[in-house]
């Protein structure tokens, strides 16, 4: 068969749908839905390879819907605007139609808040897909017109029932090749596929092709055919996250700018390297050049507004900078001094000409009693602001 047997194994009904039970099995919401075939606008969140599109294909069908496939990416209002027309003329027939947005969370306000008439009036059925969190990145108007469905990570038990199923298919799957597959051998691949289903299938297929056998050995030559080895949830992901941390902080640029595109040709989402820029503008260069800061949130702010690829030369310009910086980790070993301090005094009061007194009683009691205000005294008072307990006390 020409298409690939991630392609072709792609369940058809929500019995075969793996490890999103508490949305499909018998009387739970998904199941009620299509018992009586009115079906809401969804937003599907959840982790890459966990059934997003499928499950959608899954519903359109089930309600005999036309299914009409966005990306987010690369469409906007203009072709919004087309598919309107279609459903339009699908109502005319008397026929619903499913527009299936992925990466929803990547389209602007004024994107999203171009769907909410066509929601309104039931031209279409949206179903969008993300892999972030809604209430951060989808508007909440159009968050009110929808419901979200959370689709858990699959287990390795998923994994390996998604297998087994590929295995016994004699139509679509590789039943007809008679393979002798482990228990362990088929843990290996669902390990390996990080609680990607897609991934599991590829590894499998890829495998078969190298050794029908399915040796330990294979499978894992197999899985590195298929990857750019990086996981965005594994060891290696912290492993080059880690590397672009130490390169900054040892003002090695080239090599910061390395590790950089490693993240982003294999898909990190540059959301995260900003973030990390953040704490690294503080963590590292602190008050040795408190610009970092200003240039690390720009960063971020750029990535947000016009995301990939883009963004790609944002981030650069960021870790660039941050690994020319001075450096200095004084902010962050004084903060750890002051943190470990407050761990132990956390029952010290507050002295009292610290104090506010907003009330008669408060001032009676003594609160702000004492108090110099250090504008009066040219900011030279001298004056204790630590609990007696801690007097003196230097963390910088």
């Amino acid at each position: 068969m020409s298409s690939p047997l991630a392609d072709r194994m792609r369940p058809k009904n929500l019995a075969e749908f793996a490890g999103q039970e508490h949305l499909t099995a018998p009387g739970k919401f998904l199941s009620q839905a299509l018992a009586v075939e009115q079906l809401p606008s969804l937003v599907l969140w959840g982790p890459p390879g966990v059934g997003k599109t499928t499950l959608a294909l899954i519903l359109a069908s089930h309600i005999r819907a036309e299914f009409i496939r966005f990306s987010a990416v690369t469409e906007g209002v203009k072709d919004l605007r087309r598919v309107i027309d279609q459903a339009r003329g699908n109502q005319l027939l008397d026929k619903r139609t499913i527009l299936f947005i992925d990466e929803i969370h990547r389209w602007n306000k004024a994107q999203q808040d171009a769907l909410l008439p066509h929601l309104e009036n039931g031209v279409i059925i949206l179903i969008g897909a993300t892999t972030e969190n809604p209430s951060f990145e989808i508007r909440s108007a159009l968050l009110s017109r929808c419901r979200v469905l959370v689709l858990n990570q699959l287990t390795a038990d998923n994994l390996v029932e998604v297998l087994k199923r590929a295995i016994a298919d004699e139509e679509f799957g590789l039943g007809q090749s008679a393979l002798n597959v482990g228990d362990d051998e088929l843990k290996l691949i669902a390990n390996l596929s990080g609680g990607d289903a897609r991934s599991a299938l590829n590894i499998l297929e890829s495998a078969v092709l190298l050794d029908k056998t399915l040796s330990r050995e294979t499978i894992v030559e197999a899985a590195q055919k298929i990857s750019l080895r990086y996981d965005k949830d594994g060891e290696n992901h912290y492993n080059i996250i880690s590397a672009l941390h130490k390169s900054m902080r040892g003002s090695n640029a080239d090599a910061s700018l390395y590790w950089l595109a490693r993240m982003l040709e294999a898909g990190e989402d540059p959301l995260y390297i900003a973030r990390r820029l953040v704490r690294f503008a503080s963590e590292d260069i602190g008050l040795a050049n408190s610009r970092a800061l200003e240039q690390a949130v720009a960063s971020y702010q750029a990535c947000r507004f016009i995301g990939l690829p883009e963004c790609k030369v944002h981030l650069a310009q960021a870790v660039v900078y941050m690994a020319k910086c001075p450096k200095s980790n004084k902010l962050y070993e004084a903060y750890g001094l002051a943190a470990k301090d407050a761990e132990t005094t956390l029952n010290l009061g507050v002295p009292l000409h610290l104090r506010n007194a907003p009330t008669s009683l408060m001032k009676d009691l003594g609160y702000g009693a004492g108090y110099k205000y250090s504008p009066d005294f040219d900011y030279q008072e001298d004056q204790e602001y630590l609990p007696k307990e801690l007097k003196g006390r230097k963390y910088l």
